[in-house]
């Protein structure tokens, strides 16, 4: 029996204030702020991996809007709680209250603060910085980016500990040097467990993206109900909530929503050991990013007695040499909650586990907290704990917990594909691998598939790609890799192309989507495979062979797909002048040059009736159709279009392969 909710820290993390614009970051941080919980409870954490003084200025004028805000949202049970969400749509059916003339007063003052407050962030995101880099932002002055010590500052605190006040608000922007390994979001997730184990020390924590407002404002409590009403602590270790998106296009022309993935493969592993960590929208338990096992919450690994008092020197090598952080450690392990009642009285420790240099030595990445050693540190770090015998749970709760914001275009879908196929195939070939977990530890069999089935997917583009290109080849030497249509054993591959999709099509129908969302998801399936995961697969060889290092690339975050334009123009495909374009313009290239070789009848004789034939030029045209998106580009203007350079290196490329089949056919 739980008789006090326990404390929560919220983690939002952020990198790039241009990527991702601070105003998106502030309206997640206001949602988590006015959610249906405790205010002394809560602690919300937000780390700025850009050190920029805008990110800082930002939060600094929204802590000013919270004041207003949260007591408006709780007063009349505002169900949107992110303002610009709750204030793009209508009164009547947002509010859930009988529009009293109070209530449309007090509405009509919260949206004229929020576009001040809007208009701000604007002015100052546009170069009319209203701040100088002295008083409260002189901790700036001659950083750069990749170059500055640690930055925290306590913008809120709840010194009173008055539920209904506002929660502790703290930013923080970890050490950097341009020497020192950062880990990217692993390494700032790992600053924030411990900046927040020193100040707060909650024993459970959610992570979320700074563009995953909160949805359902009682997220909170779902998430604990699941945490708390486990009989054994090892069937809950953390509770993912699926990430779902709005304002999407409709019928998805990008194929980054996600929806049947979500639904099948997120529901489908809960009967196994639960679903995957996907970076977002999570909710922790302290003890186990520690690195606790379900079996023994003190075994010798944690080095503690029954006092919870370090026993051994060498636990230095597991958590650092802050003893004030190791004694919080010890007491999250044995499942206290020790939280500082003045905030500031920590900077100076915070500052010292906010370093660069502080994870020397110690378990960090590799055994407790995030783990490194890849750009997808969520399915690595959940892989680790499930692999020690952890379950997670799923929560899904109407309405959705959390709300993000899809890429759109086709420049920031392919860079956050290409990241997640380089993390993925980064965790294959890692050491931590799901295949180590259930044959050494304690990942289940069926878990480990699941797994295998996700992180190999990226190792499909340099076969699909080749693949591919078989029906244009076969079409320009005049052969055939298909039985003929008279042919009896044409039926096969017949069958399994019609079986296949019409077992997608039923996905999709049962989750109430179109076949034009098929249709789309498929040909980006096409697109992404060829062009992003090519990449991301070409990174992992070139780090096995130790020439490179992979680069964790942010993608681009815009607060809203609407806009202005016409529907056709947003769901049109876009370029840039990335090479991640250039292996799907030159597999266009070659199928256009494929037809019209055929159209023109340039094509060698073909012997013995083994010439291609109407199942070759049925999937030549179906690539066509899957790459019309680089057909359009291929006359399209502006960022419609695709870039002179990349349309000259993919018709060379184009050109030795249509060479190379000249002399396949000729020999």
């Amino acid at each position: 029996m739980v008789t006090e909710l326990p404390p929560v820290d919220v983690f939002v993390t952020t990198a790039d204030p241009q990527l991702e614009p601070p105003i998106i970051t502030v309206n997640t941080v206001l949602s988590l702020m006015a959610v249906d919980y405790p205010a002394h409870k809560l602690a919300c954490y937000v780390s700025d991996d850009g050190c920029s003084p805008l990110t800082f200025y930002s939060l600094m004028e929204a802590a000013k809007f919270a004041k207003l805000w949260v007591p408006f949202c709780k007063k009349y049970n505002i169900q949107l709680r992110a303002p610009f969400r709750y204030f793009a749509g209508d009164v009547t059916t947002l509010s859930g209250e009988d529009c009293s003339w109070e209530f449309q007063q007090a509405r009509d003052t919260m949206k004229d603060e929020y576009e001040k407050l809007s208009r701000k962030i604007e002015d100052a995101s546009q170069g009319s910085v209203p701040f100088d880099l002295t008083g409260e932002f002189a901790a700036f002055s001659n950083t750069e980016r990749s170059n500055h010590p640690s930055i925290i500052k306590i913008i809120l605190e709840n010194k009173e500990g008055h539920p209904d006040a506002l929660p502790h608000l703290i930013y923080i922007s970890r050490e950097k040097r341009p020497k020192q390994p950062h880990h990217y979001k692993a390494g700032a997730m790992n600053v924030l467990t411990r900046v927040s184990g020193l100040m707060t020390n909650a024993p459970f924590m959610l992570n979320v993206d700074c563009d995953m407002h909160a949805n359902n404002p009682q997220i909170v409590l779902h998430a604990l109900c699941l945490l708390l009403g486990t009989k054994r602590e090892r069937d809950c270790a953390y509770v993912q909530c699926p990430q779902i998106f709005y304002d999407g296009l409709k019928d998805d022309p990008f194929g980054n929503q996600m929806v049947v993935l979500f639904e099948y493969m997120g529901r489908g592993i809960v009967g196994i050991q639960g679903p995957f960590y996907s970076g977002t929208g999570c909710f922790h338990r302290r003890k186990v990013i520690y690195g606790s096992w379900p079996d023994d919450m003190k075994t010798e690994n944690s080095g503690l007695t029954s006092n919870g008092e370090l026993t051994k020197e060498n636990l230095l090598n597991e958590f650092g040499s802050s003893k004030q952080f190791i004694n919080s450690a010890a007491q999250a392990l044995q499942g206290n909650s020790n939280h500082l009642e003045d905030l500031s009285s920590s900077l100076e420790t915070v500052h010292q586990v906010a370093s660069c240099t502080y994870e020397y030595d110690t378990d960090w990445g590799q055994k407790i907290g995030w783990m490194y050693g890849s750009t997808t540190e969520d399915i690595l770090t959940g892989l680790a704990i499930q692999t020690k015998g952890w379950k997670s749970v799923y929560c899904s709760p109407n309405p959705p917990a959390f709300l993000g914001c899809a890429p759109s275009g086709g420049p920031a879908s392919m860079t956050q594909q290409k990241r997640w196929a380089t993390g993925l195939l980064e965790v294959l070939v890692s050491k931590k691998n799901p295949i180590y977990g259930t044959l050494f530890v304690q990942l289940h069999f069926r878990q480990c598939l699941a797994y295998l089935w996700l992180l190999i997917r990226a190792l499909r583009s340099i076969p699909e790609f080749l693949y591919a290109l078989i029906p244009a080849y076969c079409i320009m030497t005049n052969s055939h890799f298909l039985p003929k249509g008279q042919e009896p054993a044409s039926v096969i591959p017949a069958a399994i192309f019609v079986i296949y999709n019409l077992y997608c099509l039923h996905e999709y129908f049962m989750t109430n989507l179109s076949i034009l969302e098929w249709w789309n998801n498929h040909r980006m399936q096409q697109i992404t495979s060829t062009c992003a995961w090519s990449f991301g697969f070409l990174s992992v060889v070139l780090k096995l062979l130790g020439l490179s290092e992979t680069v964790f690339e942010v993608t681009k975050k815009e607060q809203s797909a609407s806009s202005d334009s016409s529907s056709a123009e947003l769901g049109r495909f876009t370029f840039d002048g990335s090479p991640v374009f250039v292996p799907g313009t030159t597999l266009l290239l070659v199928h256009l040059t494929a037809v019209l070789t055929m159209l023109l009848g340039l094509r060698p004789q073909a012997s013995n009736d083994n010439g291609s034939g109407l199942g070759e030029v049925v999937c030549t045209v179906w690539q066509v159709l899957c790459f019309w998106p680089f057909f359009r580009g291929l006359f399209g203007k502006g960022k419609y279009g695709i870039p002179s350079t990349t349309i000259m290196k993919g018709a060379i490329l184009a050109s030795v392969v249509v060479y190379l089949c000249r002399i396949t056919s000729t020999s």
